[in-house]
């Protein structure tokens, strides 16, 4: 065990917790994880349980101390990354008065709707009220409903029992802040889709009263606002004893996901980008100014470095997609497969998929599983095989899947490199996805640019969140964080697929053309109501 300071880093994500003990280098000297379910209600809403995700926390915080005890003297800090855009209502003890709606959840469209309709709309949003939230916050409540703007109202207006016993509606990030040191703020980056912050100081973010007044959300349910590199507090005893730490170990305000992950990935300096491949996936950048892209729905947002912004380009399902596959075509829990061992299924996709040639022999997949948020926001958009015939094989549809998510990431760079004022021509790839070699090249094929392979990817979150805390406790500054990421390999384009792959990019946009239309008429009304609840294992 090394005698570096260390950080107890936090990477909550959707699928599950990870905890991981890591040093100031960024060694990564031990972690544990444990999952979280995802439910599905029966009326089209995405949920995870509160008190679950900090029972996950504890159970795996708990044997990683257990395992490396002698680590629990070099603990400074505490320190989350987690999802964003998730909502929980709390009471004044910090009790959680229902579960967690998430990011996926859409459920608070209509509600949002009626908020912020008038008489000549944008999207459904009156066009003076658009303007608004674009001057002041660099964006404006996604009108599919998938942020805690919409979250809020749908609470006001369906459970009022609940809006009206609520203390604070706190985000992912901050709820389990709260846990951890008792003490009820929002960070510069979890606040954001709010949409109720003056961001046009990025190193001083305020609410807004005429934004909450818009908003129709009582001022006082807001936390207060605080950098991502604040010590907003020390551990609590009771977790401080159960973890085996001292209480005076601080807990730093942490950041959301692509914020931490940008720190992660080592993409400090101005115009680097990073592609995450999680759950979701998007495309990031730090910019020293404040923009919004309407049309493409990209915005600079407020984030953890001091005055600079995070272009943040979010789509709404990547990996999910190969968890789909998994889950429910490979091994879907049914008669079946009911007494199958569950191998590491994504190495196996990887060698699967790296038999197939390029173009998975005419299959083609869009990866709009739950909709989609940029370059398009379209909350009716589904997922798709096309070109499917019987010389296929499986090998083929899984090498698709693959290939798809990297044509919709493609099609979201071009307004990347708009936005940014220039051509993008290498990428820092942090994430679950990243750790496969195969998709790694297959992005670079796809998009034409230099795939930058970090090691240990799927460690990025919890690093990003380690790096934060060293910053906010004056350990390092941020311009150490590059010198400190280490990468695995950088991949190439091949010439030989660039002028095949430019042509499949034009089919796959052009699919997006011909299906819209049919996919709006099929899901316009709403995300069809399950015939039961479900929770995804």
């Amino acid at each position: 065990m090394t005698n570096e300071k260390l950080i107890l880093a936090v990477d909550l994500g959707t699928s599950g917790v990870k905890i991981a003990l890591i040093a100031i280098s960024g060694k990564v000297l031990g972690w544990e994880s444990e999952p979280v379910r995802l439910i599905i209600t029966p009326d089209g809403g995405a949920e995870q349980s509160p008190e679950e995700w900090w029972q996950a926390f504890l159970s795996a915080a708990g044997r990683l101390m257990k395992r490396e005890p002698a680590a629990g003297p070099n603990v400074i800090a505490v320190c989350c990354s987690t999802q964003g855009e998730g909502t929980v209502a709390v009471d004044k003890t910090g009790k959680a008065l229902g579960n967690a709606i998430l990011w996926m959840d859409m459920r608070g469209a209509p509600n949002l709707r009626k908020q912020l309709g008038g008489l000549v709309n944008i999207d459904g949003a009156d066009v003076l009220k658009v303007l608004r939230f674009v001057q002041l916050t660099g964006g404006m409540p996604s009108m599919t409903g998938k942020d805690p703007a919409a979250h809020m109202l749908f609470i006001r207006d369906t459970k009022p029992e609940i809006y009206e016993r609520t203390y604070k509606f706190l985000n992912v990030l901050d709820y389990m802040n709260m846990q951890l040191t008792g003490e009820f703020v929002a960070s510069f980056d979890s606040i954001v889709t709010s949409w109720a912050t003056d961001n046009r100081n990025p190193d001083s973010i305020q609410y807004n009263d005429s934004l909450i007044r818009a908003l129709g959300i009582d001022r006082e349910k807001l936390p207060d606002v605080v950098a991502c590199t604040k010590a907003i507090g020390n551990l609590r005893h009771d977790v401080a004893g159960a973890l085996g730490l001292s209480s005076d170990v601080k807990v730093v305000a942490g950041a959301i996901d692509n914020t931490a992950a940008a720190i992660g990935a080592g993409a400090i300096k101005d115009y680097l980008p990073h592609l995450y491949i999680g759950t979701s996936s998007w495309i990031a950048a730090h910019v020293p100014f404040k923009k919004t892209d309407v049309l493409s729905s990209m915005a600079s947002i407020p984030c953890a470095v001091p005055g600079r912004y995070l272009l943040t380009a979010l789509q709404a399902t990547a990996g999910g997609n190969l968890t789909f596959l998994r889950d429910n075509i490979i091994y879907h829990k049914d008669e079946l497969l009911q007494e199958a061992d569950v191998p590491d299924i994504f190495k196996v996709l990887d060698q699967i998929a790296e038999r197939v040639p390029a173009g998975s022999n005419g299959v083609m997949y869009t990866p709009w599983i739950w909709g989609e948020r940029a370059p398009v926001d379209d909350r009716t958009l589904r997922a798709g095989l096309f070109n499917l015939s019987l010389n296929n094989t499986r090998e083929d549809v899984i090498r698709a899947f693959l290939e798809g998510i990297a044509f919709n990431t493609r099609w979201l760079l071009s307004p990347v490199e708009k936005f940014l004022g220039r051509r993008v021509a290498s990428i820092n790839i942090v994430g679950g996805g990243a750790q496969s070699d195969i998709w790694c090249q297959i992005f670079a094929d796809v998009m034409n640019v230099e795939i930058k392979q970090v090691a240990d990817p799927i460690y990025a979150n919890a690093r990003g969140a380690a790096w934060i805390a060293a910053v906010g406790l004056g350990e390092i500054e941020f311009d150490d964080v590059p010198d400190l990421v280490r990468f695995k390999r950088a991949y190439q384009p091949q010439p030989k697929n660039r002028t095949f792959y430019d042509e499949k990019f034009e089919i796959f946009k052009q699919i997006y053309r011909q299906m819209k239309g049919i996919y709006h008429r099929l899901n316009d009304n709403h995300i069809r109501p399950l015939a039961k609840a479900r929770e995804a294992p």
